[in-house]
C-alpha cells in the first residue's frame, strides 16, 4: 500500500481523500529538517504547503519518494532540479485558491486606496481625522498586473468591473489572450510608468526575484500603491 506523509497543517479532508483511495497517510507536522530527513525514507508521497522545505538533503534521504504535492500554487520551497534528478514528480494545485487570492488582492487595493489601516489605527486611538484619510477612488485609475495567469486574470476581471484601466506585463501573455481579458499588454517599464496600483501575481523564480527592485521602484509613479499577494521575494 502506498504511504503518504502530510507534513504541513491541512484540512482533515485532505487525509481522508487519500484514505478513501486506499493510501496510508501519516499527518505529522511541525518537524525540523533533521526530523523530516530521518522519517522521509518510508514514504512514497509527500503533501506540503509552505512550511515544509523540500531541500536537496531531504530528497537525498527520500529513497522511496515518487511525488511531492503542494497544496497551493508556488513550489519555490521545493528543490525542483534535485527532485527532477531523482525522478520525483512535483505537483501543485494552481486553481485551488485563485479566487480567494484574487479577492484578497482587490480587498487590499481598497484598503490602500482609502488608507484603511492608518484610519483604523487613528480611530482606535480615539481620534476622528476623517479629512486626513480621504484616500482616492479606483474608478478610472490604472491597475498594473505583473503576472496575468490564473489569479492575475481574475484580478483583471474584477478591476474592469470597477471601471479601472488594466495593463499587464507577462512574458507568457499572448496578444490574443490580452484582448480576451480586456487588458493592454505592455512592457514592465511601461507598466511601472503608468500604473496607479500594481498587483503581483507571479511565482518566485530566478527571472522574477526582486522584480520590484530599488531601480524598478524608481520608475514608478509618485504615490503608486503596491499589493503583493504572491511571494515576498518579488
Amino acid at each position: 500500500m502506498p504511504k503518504v506523509l502530510i507534513s504541513d497543517k491541512m484540512d482533515p479532508l485532505a487525509a481522508q481523500i487519500f484514505r478513501n483511495r486506499g493510501i496510508e497517510v501519516d499527518e505529522i507536522t511541525g518537524k525540523t529538517k533533521e526530523e523530516l530527513i530521518a522519517m522521509i525514507g518510508q514514504y512514497d508521497g509527500l503533501a506540503i504547503r509552505s512550511a515544509t522545505k523540500v531541500t536537496k538533503d531531504v530528497l537525498a534521504a527520500a529513497t522511496n519518494l515518487k511525488v511531492v504535492g503542494r497544496a497551493g500554487i508556488g513550489v519555490d520551497n521545493v528543490d525542483i532540479p534535485s527532485a527532477s534528478a531523482k525522478g520525483v514528480v512535483v505537483m501543485n494545485t494552481p486553481f485551488g485558491n485563485s479566487i480567494t487570492t484574487a479577492e484578497h488582492a482587490i480587498a487590499l487595493m481598497f484598503a490602500l486606496a482609502r488608507d484603511l489601516p492608518e484610519a483604523d489605527k487613528s480611530t482606535q486611538a480615539g481620534k476622528w481625522e476623517k479629512n486626513r484619510f480621504m484616500g482616492v477612488e479606483v474608478t478610472n485609475k490604472t491597475l498594473g498586473l505583473i503576472g496575468a495567469g490564473n489569479i492575475g486574470s481574475i484580478v483583471a476581471d474584477r478591476a474592469l468591473g470597477l471601471k479601472m484601466k488594466v495593463v499587464a506585463y507577462d512574458p507568457f501573455l499572448t496578444p490574443e489572450r490580452a484582448v480576451e481579458m480586456g487588458v493592454e499588454k505592455v512592457t514592465l517599464d511601461e507598466l511601472l510608468a503608468r500604473a496607479d496600483f500594481i498587483t503581483l501575481h507571479t511565482p518566485l523564480t530566478e527571472s522574477t526575484r526582486n522584480i520590484l527592485s530599488k531601480e524598478n521602484l524608481a520608475k514608478t509613479r509618485k504615490g503608486v500603491r503596491i499589493i503583493n499577494c504572491a511571494r515576498g521575494g518579488l
